[in-house]
């Protein structure tokens, strides 16, 4: 009798197994390649800024005044909002909300093309103030760092759309987002890169 009553014990419902990744680089290593040239390039570009501060501190002082502060914060709040929504897209598509993850993505998208059509304005503006690279130091290197942060943000947003085709035809599931990772990866470089020219040229000039 006792012997049936072991036999018929019900057993525990095992736990869950939980997947530990260590070591684990989000993305693929091809993108952070691509990072890693991005952050030296304008490590560069900041020592430049830095030694021609330290000679023209006036200039700087001066020239930063004469931009608007309005548009380089609407920059911030794009870049912010977008690497926001972008990181949202990822955390859905590893919880398994495809569909949620794509429209993420979309919202990050829109966002982001508010960017350049500020930035357009912004130069506009400079322009018809007689603010071009040729104003002095200042407006030299602000022209060159946001030019090129401009450009490698343009190569972002190319590859949001990329991505996102890649999602509408159902590339990405919970098992597989490293190409939306890399990209969300670029995307926050990007960003972070920003907040430092953001300091730099309209704030702490």
């Amino acid at each position: 009798m006792e012997g049936k009553m072991t036999t018929l014990a019900i057993e525990a419902p095992s736990r869950p197994q939980v997947r530990t990744v260590t070591g684990r680089i989000p993305g693929n290593r091809g993108m952070w390649a691509g990072i890693t040239c991005e952050f030296v390039e304008f490590i560069v570009l900041f020592a430049v800024y830095f030694v021609a501060r330290a000679h023209f501190p006036d200039a700087f002082e001066q020239g930063a005044q004469r931009l608007s502060l309005a548009s380089g914060t609407a920059i911030t709040l794009i870049m912010v909002t977008s690497s926001f929504f972008i990181a949202c897209s990822v955390a859905t598509i590893r919880a398994g909300r495809r569909r949620q993850s794509f429209w993420w993505l979309v919202a990050g998208l829109v966002v982001a093309l508010g960017y350049p059509v500020v930035k357009f304005f912004e130069v506009q503006a400079n322009l018809a103030q007689g603010i071009n690279g040729e104003a002095g130091i200042f407006f030299t290197v602000y022209y060159y760092l946001t030019i090129n942060h401009l450009v490698h943000s343009f190569w972002g947003i190319l590859g949001i759309f990329w991505v996102l085709a890649r999602h509408l035809g159902g590339a990405y599931s919970s098992d597989d987002y490293s190409g939306l990772e890399a990209l969300a990866s670029y995307w926050h470089a990007t960003d972070i890169i920003w907040l430092v020219i953001f300091q730099l040229c309209y704030v702490l000039a």
